[in-house]
This record gives structure tokens, C-alpha cells and sequence, in this order.
């Protein structure tokens, strides 16, 4: 049975294997429905729970597209930009219902999926009393967002260590309870230091065993109880989006 400093290294291990799908990845050629459920599968394939997963089927592309979610395709062909918005549902499905995510993407599909030419390219300075975003395609907006990610990554993990060492001090056991401390990096066993044993306390082997899960169990609390309260703010925030940009598509005055 692997230990849970073990699974944390794991943690770790999976989570540098992880990349997001770069714009020129995206072929610029407009893809069938058997070629974009492919791409994807392949580009996607890392951040699968199961080898036998599907990370896009022809069914959810549908529903998707059912719920307003997303554009329809041009004469069954689909574009880099229907990509692009199908990776960041792709992201958000399992964190919001439908009906948010198209709140939450209407504003981005109405003035930005397919930018007209005349705009396309055109940057002016967002923060100027007169600026006008208009021209930010919907790739512009992909890269703007993803530009954060590994500065996201890395406090991530900063977060993931700090409430691992927070969990591994939980329900101790009496001889451990003096042994276990913190570690001075990402790479070190988290809660045991060199030189002292903290894996055999007074109870025994299924003392031990059920201190392990307990603990396992209170980083998993700790990380739900995170993702929980995030995802209540993001509801918030998404509910305050629907008011200012009611489903006929004009934004509120």
C-alpha cells in the first residue's frame, strides 16, 4: 500500500505531466466531427481519469450545441474557434451546470467568436477611457487567459504541500506525535524527517494503516472544502454575469 507521502509525489508527478492545448496545436483548417472528437482525444489524453475515457464525444458536441453552449458548426465542419471554446467547456463542465456555462460564455460567443476582420488583430489599451476589446478574437482571449497558467501551477502546488503538512499532523498517535514535522521541500517526504522513526506508533500496523487513511481523508476534506467555497464564488459571479447580460444578448445598461 502506497504511503501518502507516496501519493503526494504522485500528485506532483501528475500534475507536471499536465499541459493545456496551445492555439497552434489547433489546426487552422475547419475539422469534421470525427476529426475533432480525434484531436481532442489526443490532445486532451493526459488529463483523462481513465485510459478508456473519451474527453469529447459526437453526443456531447451535440448537447452542447443544444444548449446553446455552443455555435453551430458551418456545413458540418467545425473551426479553430468552436475548438478553442469546446476546450474551455471541456474545463468547466465538471465544475458548473450547463445552464452557467452558457451565461458564462454568451457574452465571449456573442462579441467574439468569429471577430470581423476589420478588428481581428486590433489590441487598443483596455485600461484607456476609450477602449474597446471588440477586436480580441476569441484566440486572443484563449491565450490571455492561459498566459496565467503557470503561475497558477505553482501556487497550486505551494497550496497542495501547505494542506498535505496541515492533514499529516491530524489525528496523531501517541509516538508520532512528537517525530513528525514539516518538510523543507517539494521533493521530501512531507511529515517524516531523516532519521526518525514515525511509522510504527504503540497501536501497531492497523493503527497505523487507519492513521493514514484518516489522514488521507482530511487532505481530501481539506482540498473539497477548497474546491467547494471556489465554486460557490464562481456561481456568485456568474449570476452577477446573467444579470448584466440578460439571454436576448444586449448588455444591461
Amino acid at each position: 500500500m502506497k504511503s501518502n507521502e507516496e501519493l503526494l509525489r504522485e500528485i506532483f508527478a501528475r500534475l507536471d505531466s499536465l499541459d493545456y492545448v496551445k492555439p497552434e496545436q489547433i489546426p487552422d483548417i475547419p475539422l469534421y466531427m470525427d476529426q475533432l472528437t480525434t484531436f481532442m482525444d489526443e490532445r486532451l489524453e493526459k488529463s483523462k481519469r481513465y485510459p478508456e475515457d473519451k474527453v469529447l464525444t459526437k453526443t456531447m458536441i451535440n448537447n452542447y450545441a443544444k444548449n446553446n453552449l455552443l455555435p453551430p458548426p458551418n456545413k458540418k465542419k467545425y473551426t479553430k474557434e468552436h475548438t478553442l471554446l469546446l476546450i474551455f467547456i471541456y474545463y468547466f463542465k465538471n465544475m458548473l451546470s450547463f445552464h452557467d456555462i452558457e451565461a458564462l460564455f454568451a457574452p465571449i460567443t456573442e462579441e467574439h467568436f468569429a471577430v470581423s476582420e476589420e478588428k481581428a488583430g486590433v489590441h487598443p489599451d483596455p485600461f484607456s477611457p476609450d477602449g474597446d476589446l471588440s477586436g480580441w478574437s476569441l484566440e486572443d482571449i484563449y491565450r490571455e487567459i492561459f498566459s496565467l497558467e503557470k503561475e497558477q501551477m505553482k501556487r497550486l502546488k505551494e497550496d497542495l504541500l501547505k494542506k498535505f503538512r496541515s492533514s499529516m499532523k491530524t489525528f496523531s498517535l501517541e509516538k508520532d506525535a512528537d517525530c513528525c514535522g514539516p518538510a523543507s521541500g517539494l521533493q521530501k517526504t512531507p511529515c517524516i524527517p531523516a532519521g526518525k522513526d514515525c511509522a510504527k506508533p504503540d497501536s501497531g500496523s492497523k493503527g497505523k494503516d487507519s492513521q493514514d487513511y484518516l489522514r488521507l481523508f482530511s487532505f481530501i476534506c481539506a482540498l473539497g472544502f477548497d474546491v467547494y467555497l471556489k465554486k460557490q464564488i464562481m456561481e456568485f459571479l456568474i449570476d452577477n454575469i446573467r444579470e448584466e447580460y440578460p439571454p436576448n444578448g444586449k448588455k444591461k445598461k
